[in-house]
């Protein structure tokens, strides 16, 4: 059952007309749970255990867990994958556990275990799609400790389902793999899963149901040389090699097909291609024209990652800035189409990493990486953050605002474990079960001048009370309502008639 405490509950306060993103969790250094205090003393006099060498990069949400990686960079990391229950009693600054277990997390266990995660997808068949780059330090010292391997959990059962080691053909010998985005059909055995090489600049295309996978070369995946200086909260850095990093898949279009849409980090244009170029092998060579060029963000607009909701409206962090932006691909992509949705110049340093999960909440994880890497973290202030905000509330009011029809999603979308219809699954459970006085603290400490008060009945997010107080021991469990299903009826045009 669904505990007590709930925190997702948060993503519903509201405290101006303009909703921000909430903060749910912050550290100044991480930490885990072990199973008692004897093992974390030992840990910690061994070196299993460094706190501060701990950097988290990726997350995920999927029901009441929301998955952090943190990336084996430097020794004192016992695990690289991890979760935080989101039905626990709230802590502000929650220790994380490790996920599936210490034991699935050891280093160099190549078989069994997890090296080094970077960014982590559940899919909607209740699975975890990880990648393990198998390396151990950061440039220049860095040891390929295993292969590079996709491994599939059942976050039912939490056993690893699968694991797929990528072909000698897949990799080259300056190969970094960051991101991975997910092209999912309408049965769970039709999905696909895309891989970012930011310094081999390359696209891996992996198949669920053949087992197989294929790698892409364009230039489009190379780093744009005339941007490869980087100004982030006052410091001044050259990354000029980052090729193809951020990569998401959008709804699905009137052929059956997705688009991805992908940018080098050290470049503020972002391109694009068909999933039916990439599901197709054969397509390897001879799809130089396939790829697209979508437009320019503007000026100081690296990204890390991004996600694209079922409307079509792009999310995507933006390192320069400090901030989380957004761009409606029903628009042209140019500056004037681009917005922030929020910024803020001390809680997001260095947004890292930013999903949608399936009730449509945005979540935001920010961790001065940049300072981590190219100057020294300071432990006695607050250096990890991680967000969360309503997907419509976020982007209400700018050009990115979209009201897209509802329509009903194939029931041929099958549960993984279950062979039963995904959306009427009966976990789902409904927002009459969310408290309605729930407030989390802003990212930046703006003056509330307008409440909301005005919601429409269709509107899935309870009202906020004026007072906007934090209940901490709710009289019944948070839940989260389904989301709804958005589908687009028509290709981006720089996708049309090219086929």
């Amino acid at each position: 059952m669904v505990g007590k405490l709930f925190i997702l509950f948060g993503l519903i306060a509201v405290a101006s007309a303009t909703v921000k993103l909430q903060e749910m969790f912050s550290w100044n250094v991480l930490d885990w749970n072990y199973p008692d205090q004897y093992l974390k003393q030992q840990a910690l006099q061994t070196g299993a255990l460094i706190r501060e060498n701990a950097l988290p990069v990726g997350i995920e949400r999927w029901r009441n867990k929301l998955f952090v990686s943190v990336p084996r960079w430097q020794p004192g990391i016992p695990a690289t994958l991890n979760y935080i229950p989101l039905d626990a009693p709230y802590d502000p600054s929650p220790k994380l556990t490790p996920y599936p277990s210490f034991k699935g997390n050891e280093l160099g266990d190549c078989e069994n275990g997890l090296t080094t995660v970077y960014r982590i997808k559940a899919d909607k068949c209740d699975r975890l799609w990880v990648l393990d780059v198998g390396t151990y330090g950061y440039d220049p010292n860095v040891t390929n400790v295993c292969p590079y391997a996709l491994n599939v959990y059942d976050l039912h059962t939490d056993q690893r389902i699968r694991r797929y080691v990528f072909r000698p053909e897949d990799i080259v010998s300056s190969t970094f793999i960051a991101n991975i985005a997910l092209d999912e059909g309408l049965t769970c055995d039709d999905t696909f899963a895309y891989f970012s090489d930011e310094l081999g600049y390359g696209l891996i295309a992996y198949s669920w149901e053949q087992n197989k996978s294929w790698r892409f070369s364009h230039s489009y995946f190379m780093p744009d040389p005339l941007v490869g200086d980087f100004n982030i909260a006052g410091l001044n850095f050259q990354w000029g090699a980052e090729g193809i990093f951020g990569i998401s898949a959008g709804p699905m279009g009137a052929d059956g097909y997705r688009t991805l849409y992908f940018s080098p980090l050290t470049s503020f244009t972002e391109f694009a291609v068909s999933t039916r170029i990439l599901r197709d092998e054969s397509k390897v060579k001879g799809s130089y024209r396939d790829f697209k060029v979508v437009g320019s963000r503007g000026r100081d607009t690296h990204t890390t990652a991004k996600v694209m909701d079922s409307t079509g409206v792009q999310l995507f962090a933006l390192i320069d800035q400090n901030a989380v932006g957004c761009w409606n691909s029903a628009l042209t992509l140019k500056p004037q189409n681009v917005a922030l949705v929020d910024k803020d110049d001390v809680g997001l340093i260095f947004p890292c990493d930013v999903k949608i999960d399936d009730s449509r909440n945005v979540w935001v994880i920010s961790d001065r990486m940049s300072t981590f890497l190219e100057s020294e973290l300071n432990y006695g202030e607050i250096n990890f953050r991680i967000y969360v905000a309503p997907f419509d509330k976020l982007t209400e009011g700018t050009v990115c605002e979209t009201n897209a029809p509802v329509v009903q999603t194939p029931k041929l979308l099958l549960n993984y474990a279950s062979q039963t219809p995904l959306y009427n699954s009966p976990h789902l459970e409904s927002i009459s079960q969310i408290p309605s006085e729930i407030f989390l603290p802003a990212t930046s400490p703006k003056t509330s001048t307008t409440s909301f008060n005005s919601f429409s009945s269709k509107n899935i997010y309870p009202k906020v009370s004026s007072s906007l107080r934090f209940s901490k021991q709710p009289s019944q469990p948070y839940y989260f309502p389904s989301s709804q299903s958005h589908t687009s009826n028509k290709n981006p045009w720089w996708l049309q008639n090219n086929y």
